[in-house]
């Protein structure tokens, strides 16, 4: 009997050891932002219809750079799509951006991403950084907001002549438009530790 109870409760340690000893899903373990709603701008209302879509995700340390070979904590990849329906002319104007760097907070986010596609009316906006940021307010998309770098800020040259403003990684106001239809969810992960580099 007592060899009996003493192997039971040797399965149970190591039952529950071995539970201890499985690892957190990767995909828990990775900074994301998912999901596709619509807001609208409260300081400025009008009819039009602006909606993002995000498949985003962390991959710290994956993209080189000079100086930096090993990367940087917020790289990431994914995609953002930018939908807006311009009420005044009826016609909707698309663009997709490729996402490089990320960055979260417990329900909130702030990405960059180069166009890499955009319809003829934002042609030229190929190949320009554009940053996005994100609240997630809870469930069903109640209390969610968005936010975008175009047209929000500007700069000034060496002669104090004002122009659009350059983006660099990972920067984004906060998020400013409320959230009318749709849902984002932002799932935050801390930065990693800083990989040194090789040598």
């Amino acid at each position: 009997m007592r060899k009996s109870v003493r192997g039971i409760a040797a399965a149970a340690t190591a039952i529950t050891l071995a539970t201890w000893a499985i690892p957190a899903s990767a995909h828990d373990r990775v900074a994301r932002v998912g999901g596709s709603a619509e807001f609208t701008l409260p300081f400025s209302p009008d009819n039009d219809v602006r909606r993002f879509s995000f498949d985003v995700r962390a991959a710290p340390f994956t993209r080189p750079l000079p100086g930096r070979p090993q990367g940087l904590p917020m790289d990431a990849t994914g995609t953002v799509k930018v939908s807006h329906y311009v009420a005044a002319t009826g016609a909707t104007v698309t663009l997709e951006a490729a996402v490089d760097c990320l960055i979260t907070s417990p329900g909130y986010a702030a990405m960059t991403g180069i166009v890499t596609r955009a319809d003829s009316d934002v042609r030229d906006w190929i190949g320009t950084r554009v940053g996005f940021s994100v609240r997630d307010g809870g469930r069903d998309g109640h209390g969610d907001r968005a936010g975008y770098t175009w047209n929000m800020s500007g700069d000034q040259d060496e002669n104090g002549t004002w122009g659009p403003a350059k983006v660099g990684t990972c920067l984004a106001p906060a998020p400013f438009g409320p959230v009318t239809r749709g849902d984002f969810t932002v799932h935050h992960v801390d930065l990693p530790l800083d990989r040194p580099a090789a040598g």
